[in-house]
């Protein structure tokens, strides 16, 4: 066999007899190009799954519109089909806020779009299902994990209910996947059938109303409203999401059960979050780090961006209201060794296209590398989406010596002259007074080294907006540590002699932002000398709070009433502020404002006496 095609996961028909291999244990579809790189999902799990001694194969974005030739090639594998419909949500991946196609596809070969359909998960397992109806098809990934009970739609602008059931796949692994899959493979290996896996924690099974299932005695349950309940009374679905993200954020869960027409849709409570020992195994699998030889010659942009970062951790404490990183990672915090992450850095310098530069030693947040709770029984008994709202948790260990010192040592490891840090910084997890001196100055320092010795020239940071109001829907600090911030970091610039700027992320149109608090935001970058570049429009993502305000115009939390933007006009009203000094948007921002009554506002923006402001003066 070709030995560089054998370093990677077979294919084809071809690659799997030049292995010697006469059947298949197991066949991954996924959405994305075979990039055989751990921030690849489905790389991650054919590696894991080849560790556990399987035949395995993976087929990237087959065709779902021919003879549909891609999924019979391999026939039928011996234990089950696997689907994922990619590392970005298809629809967030091919529609824009406004919902408009997007012109490329950065998973895929030169970003050519239409390699996919909309909802991979469902179109590829429907496709399966009538090619093998008795071969169990187990669905994970985001897309899946995000859709495992009703959500809400944006894009149909409705309610649907959970994928498991619209798929027709007997199985669904939500979050990260390792223990479920070990534990699903282990059984069937022992010959226990596959509709009997209904105890495994961390998966979505369906079954019929008043079938006993088996479970585990020590869960708890939690009765959901049913999907119809939730087409019929908003609130009701509300209310579900509330039970759901805290259940997601429990270390002792309970099981939801939500019922479906005659169905029951089960969720089982997740796993513990993998241990530093397991999560470095996982790193420690023979990737190649590389696109798979079929596609040589072509570009794959998301691997480009990120193949020579690494990533240190899991997880997300920060339970910003429009995320998603933790109802598919966990709030809970996993943190690879050192020693692992500096393997990785050595055998990223060891590549021939690598110059230099890592271009990120990061996570869902750079800086929560090895945070935890300081007495594990108190996170036991909480059930917070956030560790950090609306202040950081007194039981949070914020202490950045850690990072400081990993920092230290990656950019001194051989080979590497620069490392960025690129994925976006908590700032109020460095600023905030941790009560104790030595932790405060430990945090200060490291966010001097940061922004001396880890910035490519542009320190991004993402306030998100700079209402109190809305900030407290989002679940995000105060605006004044954000100017904080600014006053270091200008600082710090000055007394190094740099000359970087910093770029602050923010987002119009979330649920409870009005023009008013627009307009604040535009007076508070214009008081800070910013012309806003990047920005984004919010866009309603399933499992989020959010999202859930979006659709049914309540907190999930409190079920008071919550008004929301929802038509393209004032969507794109709202969107302009961000551009208060362009010219063409002037006349427009001042129109709004006084149509709100905010004349004060529009002072502040606009000088009065400036020409185009006077009566009578043509725009």
């Amino acid at each position: 066999m070709n030995t560089e095609q054998r370093q990677w996961l077979p294919t084809s028909v071809k690659e799997v007899k030049e292995r010697g291999w006469d059947y298949l244990d197991v066949i991954l579809f996924s959405g994305d190009a075979y990039v055989d790189h751990p921030s690849f999902g489905a790389a991650v799990i054919g590696r894991l799954l080849e560790s556990l001694g399987l035949k395995v194969a993976i087929i990237p974005q087959p065709n779902w519109q021919d003879d549909l030739r891609d999924f019979k090639k391999l026939g039928c594998p011996r234990l089950f089909f696997g689907i994922s419909a990619g590392s970005m949500d298809s629809m967030v991946n091919h529609y824009t806020a406004a919902r408009r196609r997007r012109s490329d596809d950065a998973y895929t070969p030169d970003g050519r779009a239409g390699m996919r359909p909309d909802m991979p998960t469902i179109v590829y397992t429907h496709i399966l299902k009538q090619l093998y109806p008795e071969t169990p098809v187990i669905i994970g990934g985001i897309e899946a994990s995000l859709r495992r009970l009703t959500h809400y739609d944006y894009w149909k602008d409705c309610p649907q209910p959970s994928i498991l059931a619209t798929s027709g796949a007997d199985l669904l692994v939500y979050g990260m996947g390792e223990k479920p899959l070990t534990e699903i493979c282990r059984m069937l290996q022992k010959g226990v059938p596959f509709y009997s896996l209904t105890n495994i924690p961390q998966t979505v099974v369906i079954r019929q109303q008043g079938e006993q299932v088996a479970g585990n005695k020590k869960w708890q349950t939690q009765q959901l409203h049913s999907h119809e309940n939730c087409l019929q009374d908003k609130k009701k679905y509300a209310e579900n999401f509330r039970h759901i993200e805290e259940e997601s954020n429990s270390v002792e869960a309970a099981r939801l059960i939500q019922f479906l027409g005659n169905d029951q849709i089960i969720v089982n409570p997740p796993y513990p979050p993998l241990t530093t020992k397991e999560l470095d195994a996982v790193y420690a699998l023979p990737f190649t780090r590389l696109p798979h030889p079929r596609y040589k010659g072509k570009e794959i942009p998301a691997y480009n961006m990120i193949r020579h970062s690494v990533t240190i951790h899991r997880g997300c404490f920060g339970g910003c209201a429009f995320c998603t990183i933790s109802a598919h990672q966990g709030k809970f915090i996993v943190s690879r060794s050192q020693e692992s992450i500096f393997q990785e850095l050595d055998r990223i310098t060891q590549m021939p296209d690598f110059h230099g530069t890592i271009s990120d030693l990061g996570g869902p947040s750079a800086n929560m590398y090895n945070m935890h709770g300081k007495d594990n029984s108190l996170c036991k008994r909480c059930k917070r989406a956030s560790c950090a709202f609306p202040s950081i948790c007194k039981n949070l260990d914020t202490d950045h010596a850690a990072l400081l010192h990993l920092y230290e040592a990656a950019r001194h490891r051989p080979g590497i002259k620069h490392c960025f840090i690129s994925s976006g910084i908590r700032y109020d997890l460095c600023l905030h007074d941790t009560g104790d001196k030595s932790i405060n100055q430990t945090n200060r320092e490291y966010l001097e080294s940061v922004i001396r010795h880890h910035v490519s020239g542009r320190f991004k940071v993402a306030p998100e907006h700079s209402s109190a109001r809305v900030l407290k829907m989002m679940r995000k600090p105060s605006f004044t540590l954000f100017q904080q911030l600014k006053g270091l970091f200008d600082n710090i610039n000055a007394k190094y002699k740099l000359n970087e700027q910093i770029i602050p992320y923010f987002i119009s149109s979330h649920p409870g932002c009005r023009p008013e608090d627009m307009a604040e935001l535009a007076i508070a970058t214009k008081e800070l000398d910013f012309k806003l570049e990047q920005v984004q429009d919010f866009t309603p993502t399933p499992m989020t709070v959010a999202t859930t305000i979006y659709y049914t115009g309540y907190h999930p939390y409190s079920l008071k009433p919550v008004a929301t933007v929802k038509n393209a006009k004032e969507k794109k009203m709202q969107n302009m502020f961000f551009f208060w000094y362009k010219k063409e948007f002037r006349k427009q921002i001042a129109t709004t404002l006084r149509q709100i009554n905010r004349p004060d506002l529009l002072s502040k923006l606009y000088n009065p006496k400036e020409q185009w402001q006077k009566k009578g003066t043509k725009f």
